[in-house]
């Protein structure tokens, strides 16, 4: 699969002013580790091979057990390996990113609400929006993920 355009190139205001919404996210207030966590679910969710290989090792760096890592995609059944902080924020990334088949339910807000004050809960959804559009933008481009551009570097 090749890249189908570079779109940081050709739309470079664009890509400025989502850094500038990432910028915000990243002086939210909220914990870089949790962003990473929520990042890398709803790319998951999208099946964003670039982002979910960029926030694995991000996650990485974070700090954060493999044993986590690797629990991510099946959060739910992974008992207390995630803070009901962690599922809150993981349950809303979900709702919020399959927005069309679930209209975020007001059970989903109120358990979202019960961990997150109202501007926590503001910035988390912004953020859940900024990783949606990336993801729609590395997906739509067909933009490789780390990984493959390291491994056809090795087969070259």
């Amino acid at each position: 699969m090749s890249q189908r355009l570079d779109y940081q190139v050709v739309a470079p205001a664009g890509v400025k002013a989502l850094g500038g919404v990432y910028g915000y996210i990243l002086q939210s207030g909220l914990p870089g580790p949790l962003v990473n966590l929520v990042y890398l679910r709803v790319s998951q969710i999208n099946g964003c091979a670039y982002c979910i290989d960029m926030h694995t090792r991000d996650i990485l760096k974070d700090g954060v057990a493999v044993d986590k890592l690797v629990l991510v995609q099946a959060w739910r059944e992974a008992g207390s390996v995630f803070t009901p902080r962690e599922r809150a924020a993981l349950a809303w990334a979900e709702t919020v990113t399959r927005v069309a088949d679930t209209a975020v339910p007001n059970a989903e807000f109120q358990a979202a609400s019960e961990e997150f004050s109202d501007k926590e809960l503001s910035d988390l959804t912004i953020a859940i929006g900024l990783m949606n559009t990336y993801n729609r933008l590395a997906i739509s481009f067909r933009v490789p993920p780390q990984a493959a551009v390291a491994a056809a570097a090795q087969d070259a």
